[in-house]
């Protein structure tokens, strides 16, 4: 069992501001959470983030707290706040002052029709940075078009080599362009942070989806870039070598990728199978790519005599790389991630005798898994807390309360 921390301690002290909603941005923000930044969210009143009512239980979107909202929003704040309106303007102004960092994933220019253009948040605050996600960037032809994760994986050229010749275009399995895009906006910041302890000057961070999406499909990318070879969905197996893909068992996928001559030879050996490394169709590497269905009709005759789970033990102690393919369930079961504490327990909001379990972060920090503190907030929980920090007394805040601005 590992050890566990609530929140690191890399971003102690830094604010940030979290106007964010459903995915992108509100996933970049439990990122910078979980390395303890004091993470405020900005919610509108009466409604607050779309992802409050999204997610697998009804009753829990309902109730203002969808599995959507609850799987990245721990250890966060909430204010509601209605910046249309001159009193919460005045409220975003103090925010902004006071804080080291501003993330938002509106369409771009919203903000700056709110009367908070990027040059007026610098001259609040010169050492602000300024994080915009968005589908496509603040410029270009389609700057103002929406976009959803599907969307974005569409337009990137993700989907067109996901799938198999048959099946493709296919969207990946959750929503892996918001998630990219929330890890490169959260890099960034952090690269910002640093930046500014070094000179006392914030930055303007663009950061696209499309363009993150895209740039994470390096190789294949770069094998139309640099070879001019157009890449094509090949289902489960990988273009860069053989046997290296998803195979046929007694009971279950199991994945191999003995992308090595080595590799290859103890996998072959391992299999009782030493005919296949002196056969001419796969005794190279490009030949057993050229060969590669062959290859996989050869080996799958060995393999169905076993389960995957006979197969992983058999060869794990061996150089191939090697494992079952698994459900959700039977991943999260896996004594490799229960042992270094992945998910994590917070209380539920809701107020009822009952734990929540959430995602901590992926990275160990000083030799411990990183996990919220604190659980997500209620729509607007922590308002006059917020207010008071920022110099708000009673009778003002009652005011902002009474005239609907938070």
């Amino acid at each position: 069992m590992a050890s566990v921390r609530p929140d690191a301690d890399l971003l102690a002290g830094v604010r940030v501001l979290d106007l964010t909603n459903v995915l992108a941005g509100p996933f970049a923000g439990y990122q910078l959470a979980l390395m303890g930044a004091d993470v405020i969210k900005v919610e509108v009143p009466g409604s607050g983030d779309l992802a409050r009512n999204l997610g697998a239980d009804p009753s829990l979107s309902k109730d203002g707290l969808g599995i959507s909202f609850l799987a990245q929003n721990s250890a966060k704040r909430s204010i509601t706040l209605d910046v249309k309106k001159a009193p919460g303007r005045a409220v975003f102004e103090r925010l902004v002052r006071e804080a080291d960092v501003l993330l938002e994933n509106f369409r771009p220019g919203v903000l700056e029709r709110l009367g908070f253009p990027a040059d007026v948040l610098r001259s609040l605050n010169p050492g602000l940075v300024y994080c915009a996600v968005s589908g496509f960037g603040q410029t270009g032809p389609m700057r103002g078009r929406p976009a959803y994760d599907q969307i974005i994986q569409g337009l990137s050229g993700m989907m067109s080599v996901t799938g198999t010749p048959d099946s493709a275009p296919t969207r990946t399995g959750f929503p892996i362009a918001d998630t990219l895009g929330g890890y490169a906006a959260a890099f960034a910041i952090s690269a910002a942070l640093v930046k500014r302890a070094r000179t006392g000057f914030g930055s303007n961070l663009d950061v696209s989806m499309l363009e993150t999406a895209v740039a994470a499909m390096g190789w294949v990318v770069s094998d139309y870039l640099v070879a001019g070879r157009k890449p094509r969905a090949m289902g489960n197996e990988n273009a860069t070598s053989a046997p290296s893909g998803t195979f046929r068992t007694a009971d279950g996928a199991l994945n191999i990728a003995a992308n090595r001559q080595e590799q290859y030879v103890e996998l072959c050996a391992a299999l009782g199978r030493p005919e296949l490394v002196t056969d001419e169709r796969f005794g190279t590497r490009e030949a057993r790519k050229q060969h590669r269905l062959e290859l996989k009709a050869e080996l799958e005759k060995t393999l169905e005599q076993h389960p995957a789970t006979f197969w992983d033990e058999l060869l794990a102690s061996t150089g191939v790389p090697v494992a079952p393919v698994l459900t959700i369930e039977e991943a999260l079961a896996l004594d490799q991630l229960t042992g270094r504490d992945l998910i994590h327990t917070v209380p539920m909001p809701d107020g009822r005798d009952r734990e929540l379990r959430v995602l901590g972060s992926s990275v160990h920090v000083d030799g411990r898994a990183v996990g919220p503190a604190t659980r997500p907030p209620r729509l607007g929980e922590h308002t006059e807390e917020i207010l008071t920090e920022l110099g708000y007394t009673a009778n003002e805040i009652a005011q902002l309360h009474s005239e609907g601005t938070t």
